[in-house]
């Protein structure tokens, strides 16, 4: 009996033991396990909440700022595009203001591009001659443009004195100007005429009751009549070529 209780404890004790440490191996295997896997999960959730959002973060950042940079590219490609549009509307406008000062200036008659003057139709020109005090044996001829535009009278003028005349008077060509008159619309130019030698040495001298004055680009001459109706006229006779003023036709 004894010996059958003494072994029944033991196995008690046995089991006991056992099942003790068991326990103790299982308390500290839950405890080394849950201690790494918590540490483990936790490393992974830094880990996972840490680095995805880094990641985004950064590359939504560099998206965004890229997105400004081009578009302040585009902006400022536009601003030069918009300042190359202002430059070539302003030379467009510049050549457009050239050609409109190039057709004023061609219809005001004005510049290199001007018509040239034209011969003083004589059918247009109102031809007058009158006697003068100074110097004696003188008289003076007097053109002015009745046209509505400028003419030139060129050389000098042609007279015929009298219906029997055989040729016009010559030319003094001292009095030859520089520059051909220009005559604008009611402007007058003037010729001095010598009808006789003052000291009587002219020859084949005579009255005559008409005169016909010819100017250059003209075919037919025109009718002027005479201070007085006659004048004397010798071989002394002499016209001048077309002056600007009455002194200087009156000069020679």
């Amino acid at each position: 009996m004894n010996v059958t209780a003494y072994r029944r404890g033991r196995t008690v004790r046995t089991i006991a033991a056992s099942i003790v440490a068991v326990a103790a191996l299982s308390v500290t295997a839950a405890c080394s396990g849950g201690g790494d896997g918590g540490s483990d999960n936790a490393g992974k959730a830094n880990s996972s909440a840490t680095a995805p959002a880094s990641g985004t973060d950064a590359q939504g950042a560099g998206k965004a700022e890229g997105g400004k940079e081009n578009q302040a590219g585009k902006g400022n490609q536009a601003g030069k595009g918009n300042q190359a549009g202002k430059g070539n509307q302003g030379g467009k406008e510049g050549a457009t203001g050239v050609k409109d000062a190039k057709s004023e200036t061609q219809k005001s008659g004005g510049g290199s591009e001007s018509e040239p003057v034209g011969d003083c139709d004589i059918n247009k020109t109102a031809i007058t001659v009158q006697n003068v005090k100074s110097p004696v044996n003188h008289m003076l001829l007097r053109a002015t443009n009745k046209a509505g535009v400028d003419c030139k009278l060129v050389g000098y003028p042609g007279l015929k004195f009298g219906a029997s005349a055989q040729a016009a008077t010559p030319v003094n060509e001292d009095s030859k100007p520089q520059a051909v008159v220009m005559l604008a619309p009611g402007e007058s130019a003037y010729a001095g005429i010598t009808t006789s030698a003052a000291d009587g040495s002219g020859a084949e001298g005579g009255k005559v009751d008409s005169l016909e004055v010819f100017i250059d680009g003209s075919e037919d001459p025109k009718p002027v009549e005479l201070p007085g109706g006659s004048v004397y006229v010798d071989s002394a006779a002499k016209v001048t070529y077309w002056q600007a003023d009455a002194q200087t036709a009156l000069t020679w």
